[in-house]
């Protein structure tokens, strides 16, 4: 099975207003890799004002573990949920700016997590209210208004480690 092949309950799209906060920590006229998002995407239709965004998802199949990275600026998209750990590690690696949208409940509850956030330097966003997440672009209503809240975890982005953002539904 492939890391990046999960169940439909990963697939959940982010909304609008979760993305904007994140807008003006970006340089404008970047380029911007969203490897777990199609044209669809909200990330790939909000980033694209100003910047390049590059789009890549698993139904297109494009495997963020196998595929090489394109030329960017920026990694920026809401990851798989069960994957959270290892997109994040695969991320350090690759040493670029990044922003990943993930649930914070056990984000640092296991060791080899521990581990990778105290080896490296990262940055999180804090919002004011939970994310709720859908599941049809076409109406973009809340299937998912999660019982925890999301962060975004950064690398090279924020311009201090902990940064609270206010969040308009």
């Amino acid at each position: 099975m492939d890391k990046v092949a999960s169940s439909g309950n990963d697939e959940f799209y982010t909304p609008v207003y979760a993305i904007e906060p994140l807008i003006k920590y970006l340089k404008p006229g970047s380029t911007i890799w969203c490897p777990f998002d199609t044209e669809e995407s909200n990330f790939v239709k909000i980033l694209g004002g100003g910047n390049e965004v590059i789009h890549s998802h698993i139904n297109e199949g494009k495997d963020f573990f196998k595929e090489p990275i394109p030329d960017c600026d920026y990694i920026i998209s809401n990851p798989p949920y069960s994957l959270k750990g290892e997109v994040l590690q695969r991320l350090f690696e690759i040493g670029k700016p990044f922003a990943m949208l993930v649930g914070v409940v056990g984000l640092f509850e296991s060791q080899k997590r521990f581990n990778m956030f105290k080896d490296n330097d990262f940055e999180v966003m804090y919002f004011n209210k939970r994310v709720a997440y859908f599941k049809d672009y076409n109406e973009q209503k809340p299937s998912l208004n999660p019982p925890f809240s999301s962060v975004y975890v950064c690398h090279n982005i924020l311009p201090k480690q902990i940064i609270f953002e206010e969040i308009k539904k």
